[in-house]
């Protein structure tokens, strides 16, 4: 049941939006995108005076930068209140609530079933259609596929 939240918010963003592309849909919902130098951290996001951003380090490739994009939009949605701490690469393996909800949600979201489908009958793992899409390996384990025939 917990994971229906972020799969579900996903599922509707993409409807809603058209796109499954985090920057895309941060635009279109009106939350700034600063591309910085964070140091050893991916990202995180920011809420203030109801002003939202999303910080991406700028130096990480643009793959893990539109998971760490896709990840925070998650924050920005499901924890919009909360001012999230830096996304590291040891925080893909978080069981903290909030970082396992945001990984779940940009799972879900840059990976949505249309494209699993387009796999089922074929020998690619889940981890290769992950790579396709940019998801870090370490979380492809969160798409949920048992569903899918």
């Amino acid at each position: 049941m917990a994971y229906l939240i972020p799969r579900n918010t996903a599922i509707k963003l993409i409807k809603k939006y058209g796109t499954n592309c985090p920057f895309e849909i941060a635009r279109q919902k009106g939350i700034t995108i600063y591309f910085e130098s964070l140091g050893g951290s991916f990202g995180y996001y920011a809420c203030y005076k109801r002003i939202q951003s999303i910080h991406i380090n700028d130096s990480i490739n643009e793959a893990l930068q539109k998971f760490v994009c896709a990840h925070e939009l998650g924050h920005s949605i499901l924890h919009k209140n909360e001012n999230t701490p830096f996304l590291k690469r040891n925080t893909f393996f978080s069981t903290n609530k909030i970082e396992l909800e945001a990984n779940k949600f940009a799972v879900e979201l840059l990976i949505p079933d249309e494209f699993i489908y387009e796999f089922r009958d074929t020998r690619v793992t889940i981890k290769e259609v992950a790579q396709k899409f940019g998801v870090p390996e370490e979380v492809c384990y969160l798409k949920k596929i048992d569903h899918i025939d």
